[in-house]
């Protein structure tokens, strides 16, 4: 099953009530993304990064990741993600230090400061199979941790 949750009450970054989260969608039907929209205001400075966190998580399938990327509309405004790309792993889903909470780092490549609205699209997920090689060496290996902790492994 794939689906987006908020994340835990203790999780949700900013002073946002659970109920103003706003889930992910689809703007259309044949639309691959799901877009992201940012809980608060958030000005970026010019050739500065922010993360904007979103209080929602991912759940998917074992075999699936959300690759975060952001809309053309932001590239058009000189918005991007900092990594150009980010990769949800699906054990990142309800880790123990932000419950899987997505953030978008992102960078203001433009030569003035961009605000972001509450509301605003922030970025897009795409959900994607993978695949992995025959002989794998990490079976019952899985993170522990959040954001960037993929180095923090144990073994369930």
């Amino acid at each position: 099953m794939r689906k987006f949750e908020r994340v835990r009450d203790d999780a949700i970054k900013y002073d946002v009530k659970p109920d103003d989260i706003i889930m992910p969608i689809r703007a259309t039907r044949f639309a691959a993304g799901y877009d992201f929209f940012s809980p608060i205001e958030i000005t970026i400075p010019s050739m500065k990064s922010e993360i904007v966190w979103t209080n929602i998580k991912a759940d998917m399938l074992e075999d699936e990741f959300l690759m975060l990327a952001v809309t053309s509309g932001m590239g058009k405004r000189g918005i991007i993600l900092s990594n150009a790309i980010g990769i949800i792993d699906k054990d990142y889903y309800s880790n123990t230090n932000n419950d899987g909470n997505i953030g978008f780092r992102l960078t203001n490549l433009g030569s003035e400061p961009y605000t972001f609205k509450i509301g605003e699209k922030i970025g897009q997920g795409i959900f994607l199979k993978y695949l992995t090689t025959d002989i794998d060496n990490c079976q019952g290996i899985v993170r522990d941790g959040g954001f960037g902790s993929t180095d923090n492994k144990v073994n369930k």
